[in-house]
Formats: structure tokens, sequence, C-alpha cells
């Protein structure tokens, strides 16, 4: 049962990575309203194929006409996220019914099943809400925090002997944990870019708008809560406070970049964690790269998804370490 559990949540690993680049991608494409109703896609449980129902659908909602190229990407996203939900469910009922040895995972399949039910709950809010940027933000974080809770049961679950790690692999666990909040932050900046619409705030790099510290509004770029009610696609904030969120994101960055490169130096210096030091190198140097041809190219669909991708495959790397610098029992 114990090698099931793992399989399960290498799956499940797998499912939420996907839907996070999809979610990614739909709201790229700004897809994310491409079905004003939920569960269902304009009452419907796939989308308007015929015309006599996208009529209906137009009827239904006039003030959100039907676009298929939009509906069908919302709804693909949702049933791939369903998927992960009854994924979810199976390893919780394996902890909770199985053999004595997967008691222990419990407490994570327990705390998946609460998360993945809030984070049906913060899709809903997301379309009924009308895209309100604090709702975007917090389904990206939830999702991600979805992703890492499968990623530890599928490491933890692992059958194979591992040797306690040396003094030396353990004095690492606390700079992982710094990398992984730095990392955390970053994500969430990156998430409120987007939900705000501020990617392209600052047309140029490194400078923004040919200057080094443009006009911004900082105070009004990070209100987190505003009226309900609003069509938030689009993005509703002026230029200075967009700018602002931009500018953030940036000095976010660059101080992200400076401490996973760090991280990843130590670790190089380390037999055992040299290729996950080699990796995550390479990982952020390919993210900050990304990032800045999100400016310079104008936030083309593939880049700014893999974007989202590669801050992903950080975490990961991240977990992964954290993972491995643990004093865990074998």
């Amino acid at each position: 049962m114990m090698r099931t559990m793992h399989r399960l949540a290498i799956l499940g690993a797998v499912i939420a990575f996907c839907v996070i680049v999809l979610g990614a991608w739909v709201r790229l494409s700004h897809a994310g309203l491409g079905c004003p109703d939920w569960p269902g896609c304009y009452g419907q449980l796939t989308w308007p194929n015929a015309a006599h129902e996208i009529q209906s659908a137009n009827q239904a909602f006039p003030e959100r006409p039907f676009e298929a190229h939009k509906a069908w990407r919302e709804m693909v996203h949702r049933y791939l996220a369903g998927s992960l939900v009854l994924l979810v469910f199976a390893m919780s009922w394996l902890a909770w019914r199985g053999p004595q040895a997967l008691r222990k995972f419990r407490p994570i399949t327990t705390a998946l099943v609460v998360l993945i039910l809030f984070q049906a709950l913060l899709g809903m809010w997301t379309v009924t809400l009308k895209l309100k940027p604090v709702i975007v933000m917090a389904h990206l974080l939830g999702g991600l925090t979805t992703f890492s809770l499968v990623l530890w049961l599928m490491f933890s679950s692992r059958r194979e002997f591992r040797e306690q790690p040396s003094m030396v692999v353990r004095r690492m666990h606390g700079a992982v944990i710094v990398a992984i909040i730095v990392l955390g932050v970053q994500i969430a900046l990156g998430g409120w870019t987007s939900a705000n619409y501020a990617a392209l705030a600052c047309p140029d790099f490194p400078t923004c708008g040919g200057q080094w510290w443009p006009e911004a509004n900082f105070r009004e770029g990070f209100i987190l809560w505003r009226e309900i009610g609003v069509n938030y696609e689009g993005g509703l904030l002026d230029a200075p406070s967009r700018v602002a969120i931009h500018l953030t994101h940036r000095i976010g960055a660059v101080v992200t970049l400076l401490v996973l490169l760090t991280l990843s130096v130590r670790l190089l210096r380390i037999p055992r964690l040299r290729t996950s030091g080699q990796l995550l190198m390479s990982l952020v140097l390919l993210q900050f790269t990304l990032g800045v041809m999100n400016v310079v190219l104008y936030l083309p669909l593939a880049n700014a998804v893999a974007h989202n991708a590669g801050a992903t495959l950080l975490l990961a790397t991240l977990l992964s370490l954290l993972y491995k610098t643990s004093s865990r029992a074998t």
C-alpha cells in the first residue's frame, strides 16, 4: 500500500504541476472569464457547441458573449483540477482506511483535502468576483501550496532506504528555508503583478519608461481588497500604481536571484548536493532570463507561461532540498 500511496503522489504532483501551468495559460490568454458561471459553462457541463446552444448562452449572459477559444480553455482547466480533487480524496482515504504504515500521512492528506476544497472555492470566486486581484493571487498561491504538499507526500512515501544526512548537509537546512520564503514572496509578487495586468507597466529593461525610478504609487498599487461587483479583467489601476507593482516585482527578482545563486554556490561545495546546486543555479538563471524576455518581447504567451512553470520548478527543487537536508527518520 505504501507503493500505491507513492504512485498516487507522483501522479498528483504531475497533475498539480499541469493545473498550475494550464491555469497560467488560461489567465495570460485572457480566458479567466471564458465561462461566466461556475462550475458549468454557460449553464452546461462542457461548453456550448451547437448554434442553438451558443444562442441560448448569449441570451443568458448578454454581458459576456460566448467565445469558444476562451470557454474550452477554462473548462479543460476545471476538468484537470477536478481530477486532482479526486486524487487527493483517494490519498486521504488510503491514509485513513489503509494499513498502519500509512497513518503517518493522515495530517498531510487531511490538510490537502481542506486546501483543495478551499481551492475550489477560490476558483469559483475568481469567476463570480470577476478576476478580483487578491482572489486570483490567492488561487495561484493555493495551487502552489497544494503542489508542495503533494510533492512532500511523494518524497516521504518512498520505500527505499536512505541514510541520515551528514552534519554538513543538515547545516544547509536553514538556508533552504530562507530561500523558500524569499521565493514564495517573489511568486506572490508575480501573482499580484499578473492579476493587476502590470507586467508591461515598464516596457523596457533595465530602466522603466526610460527612467531608473519613474513615478510610482505604491500605496494605491498594494491595496489588497477593493470593491466587489467590478469587472477586473484588463486591470483598473492607473499607470503609476501598476509601475509600483512592476518595480517591486523587479526588485524582488534581483533579491531572489542573489539569494538562490548564493545558495547554489554553497551547494556546489557539498558533493552530495552538487547536482541539486547545479539544477538550482540553471533554473534561477533561466527564470531571470524569462522575466527579462517578458518585458523586452512584450509578454509573448509562451514565454509568460514558461515563466510560471519555471517558478513552480524552482519551488519543487527547493522542496527537494528541504527534504534532503532534514534530519528525518529512515
